[in-house]
């Protein structure tokens, strides 16, 4: 509708119902959720609606509403939202994403880090990116302000042995995670070092952890140290490894993590109960509709440039989306490499249990040696203890290339 007055049909005849004008309508192609005059009424303020006669009535939208729409659509320049209702964030976040605030990457960020500040959780408690990679690269900053998660699945995304997510999975931003599925990404051992770095020589990272799914990666038995480091660990999926069942796998990871072997598969390692539980899940869904109708990249080079043009757009993101990572096929192979560990409930052990009868007497030799030591060195002059005594070789050197 242009500016102009607003007129009003009753009972067959127009009448002028006041000098209100309405401001131009926001093209959806916009980059940008700002008006030059946002004090303007539009046609937003105004409820129409037709009675028994077919006469067309109107009523203004509640001051409330009013203010409501105003700042959802001006939510990139608000500082903080804590110490609102829930009820009224509820209400702002679905404002906000009826007028597509989200869908803009210039303000999804900036939008989307207010909301979980202040309602944490509520905004996005569980996220599944199950075999969409593509909508966790184009939607990398976006997924990051999701600081409350509590299940995190990034099964089959391709993340390698060298990923920018993987600062952020052990920063304090997820100090709640509980379920993490990281399967079907190729992730080697060097790249499980890598990920667990920060947690084994800084001390923090993933301490609520319970649930760890490495399936389908080639990580060998070394790859099981790297994950002394977690804590509450509890339940642990490594399928489809190099690992292979037996006696001395089943020893390691017990004398390592206090786990045991399960003859069943678990239930809780069951994708399809992984779900995207939040206020943000509708916004999750059309993140990812956009992203398989996503326009011609910019700058790329001269030969996937040329490949794309002449195989088509279409094509490439049809192949990108439909690529699966590689698993078993049939389903009774999978029943029968199914390695899932869990600690049972009544075996909240010490540490010195979980090594096996008959190694009592090595253990109790080296606590000797240690008994021993300690007073020779109390006779000698103390000396400072080296930070990095603790680390290995290898360690070091990755610590150093950060």
């Amino acid at each position: 509708m242009d500016n102009g007055t607003l007129y009003v049909r009753e009972k067959g005849s127009l009448r002028r119902v006041s000098d209100i004008v309405l401001s131009p309508p926001k093209p959806v192609s916009s980059s940008s959720c700002r008006r030059t005059n946002p004090f303007v009424p539009r046609k937003e303020h105004f409820i129409f609606t037709y009675n028994a006669e077919g006469s067309l009535r109107y009523s203004t939208k509640s001051l409330f509403d009013l203010t409501l729409l105003f700042v959802a659509d001006n939510i990139h320049h608000v500082d903080s939202l804590v110490g609102f209702p829930e009820q009224i964030g509820d209400r702002l976040f679905a404002a906000a994403e009826e007028n597509r605030v989200f869908s803009n990457t210039a303000v999804s960020p900036k939008a989307l880090q207010l909301f979980s500040d202040a309602y944490g959780q509520m905004v996005l408690g569980s996220l599944c990116l199950r075999n969409r990679f593509p909508l966790l690269h184009e939607r990398m900053d976006e997924i990051k302000t999701f600081h409350s998660l509590k299940s995190l699945d990034l099964f089959g995304c391709r993340l390698g042995d060298d990923h920018e997510i993987f600062q952020h999975l052990t920063s304090t931003s997820l100090a709640n995670l509980i379920h993490l599925f990281i399967g079907g990404n190729s992730l080697s051992d060097v790249g499980l070092q890598r990920l667990t770095a920060p947690i084994r020589m800084m001390k923090k990272g993933l301490d609520h952890l319970q649930l760890l799914d490495v399936s389908y990666n080639p990580i060998s038995e070394r790859a099981i140290r790297y994950l002394t480091c977690l804590p509450k660990l509890e339940n642990l999926d490594i399928s489809g490894t190099s690992l292979k069942l037996g006696a001395g796998l089943k020893t390691t990871i017990w004398n390592l993590l206090g786990l045991i072997c399960s003859e069943k598969p678990l239930d809780i390692f069951d994708h399809t109960r992984c779900k995207t539980e939040g206020w943000a899940e509708q916004v999750v869904n059309h993140w990812e509709t956009n992203t398989s109708q996503m326009p011609k990249q910019k700058k790329i080079e001269a030969s996937r440039t040329s490949a794309l043009r002449f195989f088509g757009r279409q094509k490439f993101v049809r192949e990108v989306l439909n690529t699966t990572p590689l698993v078993s096929e049939s389903e009774e192979e999978l029943n029968r490499e199914r390695l899932h560990f869990y600690r049972a409930a009544a075996n909240n052990l010490i540490i010195e249990k979980r090594v096996p009868y008959k190694m009592d007497h090595q253990v109790k030799m080296k606590k000797r040696q240690r008994q021993t030591e300690s007073c020779d060195s109390s006779l000698q002059p103390p000396t400072k203890r080296s930070p990095s005594s603790a680390l290995t070789a290898e360690d070091i050197e990755l610590l150093n290339s950060y």
